[in-house]
């Protein structure tokens, strides 16, 4: 099973790619593109995804930002004392 992950300091939408994985991880999966082979358009779901990715950008959380995650998944500077 995947482990929850968060990317700070950006926001990450993740995509399930399918129904199996999104119903699985619901908390922390954003959008679930499976739906596409239940009869959603590839149009409507690059929508979709296209709509999560301006609504993020204007300031909605994502999944992973309202969980708290990302803390260790992108460390570029050591923060704290370095010895």
């Amino acid at each position: 099973m995947a482990r929850p992950a968060g990317y700070k300091p950006t926001p990450s939408i993740k995509l399930a790619t399918n129904s199996d994985v999104y119903n699985r991880m619901v908390d922390d999966m954003d959008i679930n593109c499976g739906d596409v082979l239940d009869g959603v358009s590839i149009e409507a779901k690059g929508e979709e995804i296209f709509n999560e990715i301006v609504a993020v950008a204007s300031g909605k959380h994502s999944k992973s930002e309202d969980l708290g995650y990302g803390d260790a998944e992108f460390v570029p500077w050591q923060i704290g004392a370095v010895m």
